[in-house]
């Protein structure tokens, strides 16, 4: 088959090769963009070590872009850095406020959030006072999470529980507390406590949330299976170190901070 362009070019394809051209279907929204990605779309590709480096920042950013995960998870100090590397390439900038102890006054939380954001974070990561939980002053407990979320308006809100401290029954009343607060995410860990995500933890979690509230299962997590099963059991998200090993099925190490 031979055609000549309007230009006249000439055009030449093998005899029934030809086929119509399709214009690929853009996502409606960020959700089903993630859906699309598979499993790297679900995934916060973390760093959080004290001692990383702006070398060390440097690569996560250029892995998140590789492998077009859904975030990069830093510390504060490195989101302009990685706001500016990763800018119009999809990937998104998570921070954390009150990490790893949770144990800030709310309005701490709060400033460290809202200058996060300032700086180009599009999500945050906060931890509960853990500490209010397991006393049983669960206004303090709320009041925390509040002036987060009201600092943060319009981004994305993750409540980290800190599974691995907690009973059942403080998981279901703290997931029930991070819901009432209009906060996005459960989070189940910072990955710095004696473990980290468990698949009871999140399918607690998501029986106490029911089915719209979203999960993000981190800690611990270093393989493709572990991560395929807790999105199973309900997690909508992933926070992993060891984003790559993970998406890849390869060998070796990862951290477990996430």
């Amino acid at each position: 088959m031979t055609s000549i362009g309007t230009a006249g070019k000439v055009f030449q394809n093998e005899p029934g090769a030809w086929k119509p051209f399709q214009i690929k279907k853009r996502p409606c929204c960020e959700e089903c963009a993630e859906k699309e990605k598979g499993l790297a779309g679900k995934i916060d590709h973390t760093n959080l070590k004290p001692e990383a480096t702006q070398s060390d920042i440097q690569r996560l950013c250029e892995e998140a872009r590789a492998h077009q995960f859904a975030a990069v998870c830093v510390n504060p100090c490195h989101v302009s850095f990685a706001a500016r590397f990763l800018k119009g390439s999809g990937v998104k900038i998570c921070s954390v406020a009150g990490f790893p102890l949770g144990a800030g006054t709310p309005e701490s939380k709060a400033f460290e959030a809202r200058e996060a954001v300032c700086a180009g974070a599009d999500e945050i990561d906060m931890v509960i006072n853990i500490g209010a939980l397991k006393s049983k002053d669960y206004e303090k407990v709320r009041r925390d999470i509040r002036a987060v979320r009201d600092a943060v308006k319009g981004k994305i809100l993750k409540v980290i529980l800190e599974t691995a401290l907690l009973t059942k029954e403080e998981i279901v009343r703290a997931s029930l507390y991070v819901k009432e607060s209009g906060a996005d995410f459960v989070k189940t860990s910072t990955g710095f406590s004696s473990r980290g995500a468990s698949l009871e933890d999140v399918k607690v979690i998501r029986e106490a949330v029911g089915p719209r509230m979203k999960i993000k299962a981190a800690g611990g997590i270093r393989d493709r299976k572990f991560a395929e099963e807790l999105v199973r059991a309900g997690a909508d998200r992933i926070g992993a170190s060891s984003s790559v090993q993970i998406i890849t099925d390869g060998q070796g190490g990862g951290e477990k901070h996430g």
